[in-house]
């Protein structure tokens, strides 16, 4: 049985990436582990369960493409327009990025319970955005008169789905540049006072 070796977790976690963003329909440890080129073993040795998987693949994907460097601008700005701005951008420019991988874990999650944990876990991550730019903008007092951050929050977190994405930018053509700019907008008219 292999040892916790960290290149052996890696390329568990890489064949586990390109697997979800090929679009299998049901990605399976014993497809993981073949696809690694390691034992079945090997992947339970390293991942307990397929769900502990497929929430690291997610995180892994994340650390990968730098999502706190791509963050650190929203997370550090003053001001909580620029906040809620700077959030939209990056996180807008970030879905075409995982779009695959999401796409397969939205088609798993309806039957699938570790693809729901994996998909939920990422969502849960961007509503926390959505509501720390809330958050500021409640501080400076820009918040909507008459909105709640909750309710702000989950507005937000709705108009920056996946989906969302998915209908303006492939479905209607729409510029990547296009979708971002209109977000922003849509943002700052619906939550800014």
């Amino acid at each position: 049985m292999s040892s916790k070796n960290p290149n052996t977790r890696s390329r568990i976690l890489e064949a586990a990436w390109d697997l979800l963003e090929a679009g299998a329909s049901k990605v399976r440890m014993s497809d993981i582990a073949k696809a690694a080129g390691v034992s079945r073993q090997a992947v339970y040795l390293h991942f307990p369960s397929r769900a502990d998987l497929l929430v690291e693949v997610t995180h892994h994907i994340d650390a990968a493409k730098g999502i706190d460097a791509r963050l650190a601008p929203s997370r550090t700005a003053e001001r909580g327009e620029d906040r809620l701005a700077l959030f939209v951008e990056a996180w807008g420019n970030y879905i075409p990025e995982i779009y695959g991988v999401g796409r397969a874990l939205i088609a798993m999650q309806e039957s699938d319970l570790e693809a729901r944990k994996a998909w939920g876990d990422r969502m849960q991550a961007v509503r926390h955005g959505c509501a720390a730019a809330v958050s500021a903008l409640a501080r400076d007092g820009a918040l909507r008169e008459g909105l709640e951050e909750e309710a702000a929050t989950d507005l937000l977190w709705a108009m920056l789905s996946v989906a969302n994405w998915e209908q303006l930018v492939r479905q209607s053509g729409w510029t990547q540049e296009a979708y971002v700019r209109a977000m922003q907008d849509m943002a700052a008219r619906i939550l800014v006072r």
